[in-house]
């Protein structure tokens, strides 16, 4: 299983991690979704596309950095 990792400039709390985990367990393809608070990071297993896990991070509220 590969883990990717997303940047969510701002999560800056723990209400900001519960949200964002929470947001990912709903997803049925997420096996594991884990905010890391000081990093502003959110690394995500499980066969669940790109797409559907920035969506889900942006109904919750929060903007995905992009690169390039």
């Amino acid at each position: 299983m590969t883990t990717r990792v997303f940047h969510v400039p701002d999560i800056s709390c723990d209400h900001c991690k519960r949200a964002i985990e929470e947001a990912l367990d709903g997803l049925p393809d997420i096996d594991s979704a884990v905010v890391t608070v000081d990093l502003r990071d959110v690394a995500v297993d499980g066969s669940a596309s790109d797409e559907a896990v920035i969506a889900a991070i942006s109904e919750a509220g929060y903007e995905v950095a992009t690169t390039g």
